[in-house]
């Protein structure tokens, strides 16, 4: 097992003694790289109600490069694809060693609510978006009802 950098240590005691609210983190005991994260859907949105599962894991080189993380749980968003990869400027080429697990999560949780039909993953769902959008969000209410109700 590769060390933990104290960075890292110190993110997730912050992160579990301080947890932002509709957050929160469970760390792999044997890869304290690797976390787990539960992520309430915001109000107001058509996630709200549903809790959403997503890995995060810090490679080698975090906090030089950001974070690897995906939805587990399905989700009908045209930031998200197929398999739960996330197009999110701060986890691509706004990265910054800055930021924080924390700041991501509070940025994913800000997406949720306010899909980019700018910048797609599935460009299926940002069409629909984009062409009604009344009738994207009843689907996405519909996936989180399936899927996120944990």
């Amino acid at each position: 097992m590769s060390t933990v950098p104290k960075r890292i240590l110190k993110e997730v005691q912050r992160l579990n003694k301080n947890p932002p609210p509709g957050i929160s983190i469970s760390v792999n005991e044997k890869n304290m790289r690797y976390i787990t994260v539960k992520l309430q859907g915001p109000t107001d949105s058509p996630y709200e109600g549903g809790v959403f599962n997503l890995e995060m894991y810090m490679g080698d080189d975090y906090p030089m490069s950001p974070p690897k993380v995906r939805f587990v749980t399905r989700i009908y968003h045209p930031n998200v694809d197929k398999i739960g990869r996330i197009c999110l400027d701060i986890l691509k080429d706004k990265w910054t060693p800055a930021l924080q697990i924390r700041s991501v999560l509070l940025s994913l949780q800000v997406l949720m609510g306010n899909p980019n039909v700018d910048d797609p993953l599935d460009e299926s769902v940002a069409d629909h978006w984009r062409r009604n959008k009344k009738d994207a969000e009843r689907e996405a209410r519909d996936w989180t009802r399936a899927y996120a109700n944990n």
